[in-house]
Formats: C-alpha cells, structure tokens, sequence
C-alpha cells in the first residue's frame, strides 16, 4: 500500500499525520473504580447475610433474587471499566497526505455498499449513498463502488443506472462547486441550489426511480440501450428473492466512462450473489465475503470500505482522513472506524438511537487497548486482514483471490466477469475457510462485532477516527418497534458469541488480555441486563403492595451504601456522556432506553436464543425499515413515542410501567396514614424513578388518540399481565417457613 509514497519515519516528522493523546481523567476513573469495587463486595456481603437469616420464604425470595441481580450488575460495572482504564482521543492531519505521498500513487479504494429489502431499503436511499462515495476527493481510476443486493431486485439496478448517469453531472458540479455533502438528496435538501438544471435533472430521476417501484416493473421506455434491456431480462419468472442465479452488472467502468467534462467516473458494480432456498448465510456476512471475492476478481484494492446503504458520505476527504493512519501504521495495523453519526434526531432522541457510549464514549476507551470494535458501517479495512493473522498468512482457493494479486484485465473482461460469477456462487464457500478463518465470520446475527472480535484475537490493531466533521451520516428509526427490532437481533447475536466457545471470558482472555476480553464481554453479555432489570422493575414494587420491606431503613448505614452504588454509576454515566459532547436531556433518553431495551430487546433477544437451542424457533436476519412515514416523522419531532403496531415486545416494560405506579400510589397512601417512611423510603424511590421514567407509556397508553398511541390490546395485555405477576410474587412473599 505504500507503495509509491514514502515511508513514515524520521524524514517526514516535519509532516505528521496522525497524534496520539491520553485523557487525564484516566486516573480518577482507576481511583473511583477501587472505592466502587469495595463497595459492590460489601454489599454482595449485606445481601449474603440477608439470606442466610431469612426468616420467611418471601425474604428468601427476596434475598436470593437481589442477590442474583446485584452479581449480574457488579459483573456488568466490572466489564465497563475496562474502557475507562487507558481512554486515548486520536487527531489526524490530512492536510498533510499529499506532502507525503502523490495523489497519482494513492491506494486503491474499493467500498462495499450492502442493501436487502427494496421496500424497507428504498433504491434511491441505495442511489443517494452510491453517489456520495463516487464524488469522493480521490483518483477516480483508484475508486470502485460494489453494491450488494441481497434482495435480488431489478428496481436496485436501475436505480444505479440511472445514479451513474446523473453521477455524469453530478461528479463534476461537486468538483466545481466544492461541495461538501456530495450526497444529492441531502445536498438539495439542506442547500439552496443556484444550479436550477441540476436539480431538476435530479427531481426527474428519482421520480423514474420511484415510479417502476411503485408499479412493480420496469417499462421498456426506461430502457434505454440494448445492454440494460438484457441486463434486466435477467429477472424472469423463475427470478425470485430466495432462489436466483448470480447477477453482476459493471454499471460504469473507470477509465472507459467519463463525465460531461471528460474526466474517468469510479468504477460502479451490481452484484446480487446467488442464492437457494438451501444455502446459508442467507445475512450480511454471506454478502459481504460475497463482495470481498468478487472485488477481489475485478479490482482487488488494498483497501475496503464496508457501508450500509443508508450511510451516506457527509466528507468528500474522508479518504484522506482514513490515509492518515494506513499510511503511518505497523504491519499489524488492519482498520479504521468511523463513528455512526446519525440525521436528523430530534431534540432530546428520544430512542437514544445515537448509542452514544457505544460509538463515541467506549471507543476512546479501546483506543488505548489495541483499538475499537467494528460497528458494521464505516470501516476502512486492510484487505490483507482477511487471510489470516498479521504473522501467518492462509492461501485462498484460487490465485485471483489472493490480496496481494494485481488484475490487469478490465473489470468488462469475459473471463474477469465469469470468474466473479463463480466465487459468488451459493455453494463457492462449501469445504473452505470462508467464514471460519477467511472473511467475515460467520457464527453469530452480528457479524460485525463477532469478525472485529476475531480479528482482534489474531492480533490485528484498529484505531477509533472521529474527525469534528461528520465523516458519515446514516438514518435512525422512528418507530420504537423497528428500534427495539434492531436491538433484540443484536441480543441474540451477542449471546450467541457469549455463550460459544469463543465466548470473551475465556477465548478472549487467552489472546486479547484480561481489560480488552472484559470490554467484548460488556457487549457479549449485555442482554443478561434483562435479569436484574426486570427484578429492580418488579420485586420491590410488589413487596411494597404487600407491605414487605426491602430495603434498609433511612439512618441504617447500609441505606447509604445503596444510594452511593445508584448514584455514583449514574454521577459517573452522566459526566462521561456531557463530556463526549452529549446533553443532559439526551443523557436522560439514553438511560431511559436502556431499561426499555432491557425490558424488551434484551428480555426477548434472550428467550429467542433459548427457544431456538431448544429447537423452537428459528432466528433470522430483520431489515430495519427506512421508510420514512410523513406522520411518524411528524411525532417524532414532537418527542412523541411512536408505539402504533400491537407488538408483543412492549408488554414486558409496560407491564413494569403498570406496577410502578401502582406501588408508588400505594406508598403514598401508606404515608398518608402515618405509616412509617424510614421502611418505605428506598422502595418509594425506586418506584418514583420508574414513574418518571416511564411517563412515554402512561401517555401513550392513557392520554393519546393518534395513530402512535399504545394498541388498547397491549394495555388490556399489560394490566393483566400486572396483576398476574403481581399475584404470583404476592403467594412467594406470603409463604412462611415450617
């Protein structure tokens, strides 16, 4: 790769690209860790000590379920605090690449854009982020843009078509105009054009776009050369999403195409691997080793972005950015991760869609660690990391497949073009590496988390790149539903890593260390939230019904070590989240969402895993809807949950939302009749946080009419679902022992 440019070293010091800095705050993180560390230890004692002299069932109950809940938790806490150990911000200087290395001898880049739903994906979001990667500030000729369709759709293909042929405006008035959001949508959304032609030869392809996917089918007059007409006639009768032969489609061709002022336009390629009813890896993974072989037949760059397709370019430089640290890095050095950053959230995100700790705060934190994870989107990858570990190389089948392979042959070569339709062939991957030891890795829902694991065991470095300027931009759901959808898939696939043999507690342990193993395990193990979260929600709310005390009273030493443990992991969680330049309202959101996403995703992510090794259902890959409803987009602007569909995961945490304020009502008619408020306090408190936490739901459910309005079937399901929990722990709490 650096090859042509000069190596980094004592003669380019005058020119640095990339500087390193350890945040102070490091040492109060180590400090505070001790003292809170003592803390869970005495009161895993105080709940031991409390079961042992239980004198009922119902405190036994009570003891043994605090106890579980307060392992899980201090398991949890301990995870966390490997990221806060060694924190290190990384700042580049991309100014300076071209002082050190030729525009001309620049890597070549071939990025991978994965969509699979034409429907939940629409083409023109597909079109959009194909154009805004083409327009990058980079040597045409090195660029190539592979677009993966794992929904087989014709109405993806013609959108491309016709994104390349307004890509023969569009590149050139980017250039020209110095535009910077160099993704057509955003642009003349946010922008307003002086170019009037441009923008209305944009507004005509998208109504040609979105006119064959509203009829369903593609009419002659919209193929305009013999070459698209037989491109298309691929799709048949016999065509379907699950079961079709393999189509590749060269759409452009760099250094053959141009643009209206003549210049090369990137290389722009279709593939829809094959797929059968039979085959596996039927998600993401299957396709993007799908794209690493076919790009490796055609292009073979040393260098790989992966990006979803709604994740446009918001930077044309981010190449330049990403050059910063593969140009000044070891040999063991095999990725770049940009954060998710996200469009148009309102004010206070209210589904904490930004997963603020996950891509901004946590990262930092594994900076100092050999480096980030990888999030799935926006990764610049090292070809070279997907033959093996940096000191053992593994060959691949064929020679073509080879990383460091150099394709002289044209991308529209006969030979070229069959050779790609072999390697993505359904059954290619039968008896070899791919997937295990080459690749992406297949074995759990989240592919991405699972290979950057791996590859980090191998002993592959990375580096966390969070530019001031958002390098990329993607969209968020608005709908609760599709969000908590999208986090119960993670849930499933984290406990399918966690509980492996390549689970971080042991396999990572042995090969990455103990603090990086334990940051994978924070992930790996997060579902198991669903635990103690649903105990918190529930337990002391319902021994307060029943007039149990739980918790110490108010001047019992003991009462002080509770609110030091609450509020010193919530001080700490705020302070972490302002100082990553979040908001306090957003802070709120966020761990708001975190006990619905417990109560939810996390809750059934786990029973789907247990039902499906139990042989009871089946898991799959769900595409998240970017759709955007005009309605839905409206209330989500107003801060209004959007619940709508009779789902079965909201039951869980409404059910929780139902008993909170039923025992904070209780509690405050107990006061009321002069009952004493040192027993109750901690419960009341608890109970109140849960009240104020979960007002979405009691406005949904009560005070709203719209459509977003909580189903009434989920609130009938709810409050029965309430009284039946309610019922049961009441008879454990009752049971006196012999």
């Amino acid at each position: 790769m650096e090859q042509g440019c000069r190596k980094m070293g004592t003669s380019t010091r005058k020119f640095p690209l990339h500087s390193s800095k350890r945040l102070r705050r490091r040492f109060l993180n180590r400090a505070f860790a001790v003292v809170y560390f003592f803390a869970i230890v005495a009161l895993l004692y105080h709940h031991a000590e409390s079961l042992l002299y239980s004198p009922t069932y119902g405190a036994f109950f009570i003891s043994t379920s605090l106890l579980l809940s307060d392992i899980i938790l201090g398991f949890m806490w301990l995870n966390s605090q490997a990221f806060r150990m060694n924190p290190i911000i990384e700042n580049i200087f991309p100014e300076n690449i071209e002082k050190v290395c030729d525009r001309k001898n620049f890597p070549a880049l071939d990025i991978f854009i994965c969509t699979a739903d034409p429907y939940k994906e629409p083409p023109m979001t597909v079109a959009n982020t194909a154009l805004s990667v083409m327009a990058y500030d980079y040597p045409a000729e090195k660029l190539s843009a592979y677009v993966s369709d794992d929904g087989g759709s014709e109405f993806t293909l013609f959108a491309l078509m016709e994104a390349a042929k307004f890509g023969n405006y569009w590149l050139p008035f980017c250039r020209e105009n110095k535009v910077m959001n160099r993704c057509p949508e955003a642009y003349f959304r946010s922008n307003s054009c002086s170019n009037s032609e441009i923008k209305t030869m944009y507004e005509s392809m998208k109504r040609r776009v979105e006119s064959v996917v509203e009829k369903g089918k593609i009419i002659d007059e919209y193929k305009t050369s013999e070459e698209e007409a037989e491109a298309f006639g691929k799709w048949n009768q016999g065509f379907t999403r699950q079961d079709h032969p393999t189509v590749i489609q060269v759409v452009s061709q760099a250094g053959n195409d141009t643009d209206i002022r003549g210049h090369s336009i990137p290389n722009l390629v279709y593939v829809s691997r094959e797929k059968c009813r039979t085959s596996e890896h039927h998600y993401k993974g299957g396709a993007l080793n799908a794209l690493l072989r076919v790009s490796a037949v055609m292009t073979n760059a040393p260098i790989i972005l992966t990006l979803d397709c709604d994740m446009i370019s918001n930077d044309p430089s981010t190449p330049h950015q990403m050059l910063c640290h593969f140009l000044d890095s070891s040999p063991k050095f095999g990725f770049v991760q940009f954060p998710q950053r996200f469009n148009g959230l309102n004010k206070a995100d209210i589904y904490a869609s930004e997963f603020r700790r996950m891509f901004y705060i946590n990262p930092v934190g594994m900076n100092g660690l050999s480096g980030p994870d990888y999030f799935g989107t926006g990764t610049f990858f090292r070809r070279r990391i997907f033959y093996g570990a940096p000191s053992s190389f593994i060959e691949p089948e064929i020679v073509e497949l080879n990383p460091d392979n150099f394709v002289e042959r044209s991308i529209k070569n006969q030979s070229i073009l069959e050779l790609a339709h072999h390697v993505a062939g359904c059954n290619y991957e039968n008896q070899t590496n791919w997937g295990s030891k080459i690749g992406f890795r297949y074995g759990s829902l989240v592919e991405d988390y699972y290979t950057g694991y791996r590859l980090h065991c191998e002993g592959w470095k990375s580096v966390y790149c969070n530019p001031e300027r958002a390098s990329f931009l993607c969209e968020m759901p608005i709908s609760l539903n599709d969000s908590l959808n999208q986090t119960k898939r993670w849930a499933l696939g984290l406990l399918e890593v966690s509980l492996s043999k390549h689970s971080p507690l042991v396999f990572g342990v042995r090969f990455l260390g103990p603090l990086k193993a334990h940051c994978y395990a924070y992930y790996a193990f997060g579902p198991l939230l669903s635990f103690p979260v649903a105990v918190y929600a529930c337990v002391p709310q319902i021994a307060l019904l029943n007039d149990f005390f739980v918790f110490p009273k108010v001047w019992d030493p003991w009462f002080f070590l509770y609110i030091f443990l609450f509020l010193g992991a919530y001080v700490q969680d705020c302070l972490e989240f302002v100082l990553a330049r979040g908001t306090i309202l957003r802070w709120w959101s966020d761990q708001r969402m975190w006990l619905i996403r417990s109560l939810s995703s996390d809750l059934f992510g786990s029973l789907e895993y247990i039902t499906h090794h139990l042989g009871i259902a089946t898991r799959g890959f769900e595409v998240t809807s970017k759709v955007v409803d005009n309605e839905q987009n409206k209330r989500y602007y107003e801060g209004k949950f959007e619940f709508g569909v009779p789902s079965s995961i909201f039951v869980p945490f409404s059910t929780g939302a139902v008993l909170n304020l039923a025992a904070l009502i209780m509690g405050f008619l107990k006061i009321l009749r002069g009952e004493n408020l040192d027993c109750l306090i901690f419960q009341m408190l608890i109970a109140s946080f849960g009240v104020v936490n979960c007002w979405p739901i009691y406005e949904a459910m009560v005070l709203r009419s719209d459509n977003g309005r909580m189903p009434i079937k989920i609130t009938f399901i709810s409050v029965s679902f309430a009284w039946v929990v309610y019922a049961a722990v009441s008879f454990i709490l009752k049971l006196q022992k012999i």
